[in-house]
């Protein structure tokens, strides 16, 4: 008899529990406060993390959600997106995001070089802020030569900044009266990881999120050949990439994202159904932002101190510009 592994283990069951509870108090209070329930449940999971309420039996639940929870959401955020949608961004809206990409990773790369900070802390924290955060630091951390400490600066940066754009941006989006579409640009160009820029979006509008993932979808799916690249030229240079396991083409949860897309343009979903999914979608995206934020420590945070932490700011700073010059290209 052939076992099948279930989707959720003991481990992390304790801990999903958790985030289910806190997802439902996340929607109560977005009714009462007129907020996204995103942006309650980054909120939650940042004073979870920092008030010991999250005990270590928690944690593989949290990170379960973070991970797994998030990109089904993902995948359901596309059922909003309809061809004519995608049809806008065109040729010349791809070619800019693939242009904000390219300067992000070198430029902050640059800027390390003259912070005197090592190379591969530089290749790191440039792919996290270019491409999508934390799990693009992951799979760059293999050909960076950098060493643990160096790879747990970098994933500290990227989560720290990609949470306080969930803050700061709007805020900039409302100084510059952005249209909705034009800050979905924005954050989708300039946030790291794919909950930031959906908790960013939404902070500004709902109506934001659609063009928000849309972009950082396409800067998603750069990360394979970003990766393939720098193991190429590691190669040439004779550095050691023996057994490194390359990321898929394609992450399979932007398939799905791309499915759904498609699904969407048959017009074989109700209205009904829509709604329904719109619901789950915003379900498992405050899930992942709960998890997201149970993983921002402030006493972790600050042990990055110094340059490192002027490096991420800096390099914050750099990619925002860029994204904020491509928004009014884009959109």
């Amino acid at each position: 008899m052939v076992s099948v592994r279930s989707p959720i283990t003991r481990a992390e069951a304790p801990g999903l529990a958790i985030v289910v509870a806190c997802v439902a108090v996340a929607f109560v209070a977005s009714e009462l406060v007129d907020v996204s329930p995103l942006v309650v449940g980054v909120v939650l999971g940042v004073v979870a993390a920092n008030t010991g309420s999250i005990r270590p039996s928690y944690r593989p639940g949290f990170t379960f959600a973070a991970r797994r929870l998030l990109r089904i959401g993902v995948v359901l955020l596309g059922l909003r997106l309809s061809l004519d949608q995608i049809g806008a961004l065109g040729v010349f809206g791809a070619l800019t995001v693939v242009g904000v990409v390219i300067l992000t990773f070198i430029a902050v790369q640059g800027f390390a070089m003259a912070l005197g900070l090592s190379p591969g802390l530089g290749l790191l924290t440039a792919t996290g802020f270019s491409i999508c955060g934390a799990s693009a630091v992951a799979a760059m951390e293999p050909l960076s030569g950098a060493d643990e400490e160096e790879t747990a600066y970098a994933i500290g940066l990227v989560t720290l900044c990609g949470t306080l754009s969930i803050a700061v941006l709007p805020l900039v989006g409302q100084a510059l009266d952005m249209g909705v579409e034009q800050f979905g640009a924005f954050a989708g160009a300039g946030v790291h990881d794919v909950g930031q820029v959906t908790a960013t979006a939404s902070a500004y509008s709902e109506e934001s999120l659609p063009e928000a993932t849309l972009v950082k979808l396409t800067r998603v799916i750069l990360l394979a050949p970003m990766v393939a690249g720098v193991g190429l030229w590691r190669r040439r240079a004779a550095l050691p990439v023996e057994g490194v396991k390359r990321p898929p083409i394609v992450p399979l949860f932007v398939v799905g994202f791309l499915a759904a897309i498609a699904l969407r343009a048959t017009d074989l979903l109700s209205d009904g159904a829509l709604d329904i999914a719109r619901t789950g979608e915003q379900a498992f995206l405050t899930a992942g932002m709960l998890g997201l934020g149970a993983g921002v420590e402030f006493a972790r945070l600050r042990r990055l101190g110094g340059r490192p932490l002027v490096l991420g700011l800096g390099s914050w700073v750099i990619v925002a510009g860029l994204a904020l010059a491509a928004s009014y290209v884009i959109v």
